[in-house]
């Protein structure tokens, strides 16, 4: 059995996720309290006949404090909880800034669920962050939507959770503008601002690099061509022992100045690379998406 757990702060898209896995022929049980997640899957390795082999249930700060303290506890147990049925536990934190959150809830006039113990909105969003604090730090997948709309998150959960085979790795390569933010949810960071820029080629600058003419620039640049090299051969060192430690997720990330040109060449390279080597392997360029805000 495959267990999901998502969880995150309120209006980051977590509903969103577990609609998405829900559409993925996943068995969703939303707002599911923490403290009976034992019993519910006890439950479901009872059962005779087992309908489904992948569960998502989404946790949030509404389980209530005493509950969320003996989170670790209750992962510890399921760990051990079946040697035979072996369960394959995933935690999904997903969260965004806290001026994103605040527009979001300013716009769909939703109340936040801590705002009803009286708190300003500003105040709830930081004490449910607190109340999450040991699920994030258990995560095996960290997701800031900060800049992701809702479209882009359900690709990217599709493409992540939904669709990785058990026991293996999903790999994901990030492509940013560092104008705009360095991504929080990456496992590497590799910094391409050193390279040739085609921002200074007036025929260059309103292309991306997905196209010819930006290929063609930086294909044959020593400086590219040697970057490419060390990441390859730093990326093919760790990746095998992230695999022996069971991780399920790695997000490498690529960023130049404005995530138009160099990190998004830098990003495909890379995916056409590894994905002759490696299954699940994708690739997200974060400045060439279009930017709208996502809702709970």
């Amino acid at each position: 059995m495959k267990l999901v757990i998502i969880s995150g702060l309120s209006g980051s898209g977590k509903t969103v996720a577990l609609h998405t896995l829900e559409d993925e022929d996943y068995y969703c049980v939303d707002n599911l309290p923490i403290g009976i997640l034992p019993q519910f899957i006890d439950r479901l390795l009872s059962r005779g006949v087992q309908l489904y082999d992948n569960i998502a249930v989404g946790i949030d700060a509404r389980s209530g404090s005493e509950d969320l303290h003996d989170f670790n506890t209750i992962m510890e147990w399921l760990k051990q909880r079946d040697t035979e049925k072996k369960i394959e536990i995933e935690i999904i934190y997903i969260q965004a800034e806290l001026d994103t959150l605040i527009k979001r809830f300013s716009d769909t006039r939703r109340k936040h669920p801590l705002t009803k113990k009286g708190l300003p909105l500003s105040e709830a969003i930081e004490v449910e962050r607190s109340l999450l604090q040991d699920v994030a730090l258990r995560a095996n997948l960290y997701v800031d939507t900060t800049n992701t709309n809702i479209h882009d998150l359900r690709n990217y959960i599709k493409q992540r959770v939904a669709t990785r085979k058990q026991a293996s790795l999903s790999l994901l390569f990030h492509s940013f503008g560092f104008k705009n933010g360095a991504p929080i949810d990456s496992d590497f960071v590799f910094d391409v601002r050193c390279l040739p820029n085609p921002h200074w080629e007036p025929n260059l600058r309103n292309l991306t690099g997905q196209d010819e003419g930006v290929i063609n620039y930086l294909q044959d640049k020593e400086d590219v061509i040697e970057m490419l090299e060390h990441i390859k051969n730093y990326l093919n060192f760790v990746i095998p022992k992230f695999k022996k430690q069971n991780r399920y997720y790695l997000t490498v990330s690529i960023g130049c100045t404005g995530g138009q040109h160099r990190s998004v060449y830098i990003a495909e390279a890379l995916h056409d690379f590894f994905s002759k080597q490696h299954e699940n392997v994708s690739i997200h360029h974060r400045e060439l998406s279009q930017i709208t805000n996502p809702h709970r």
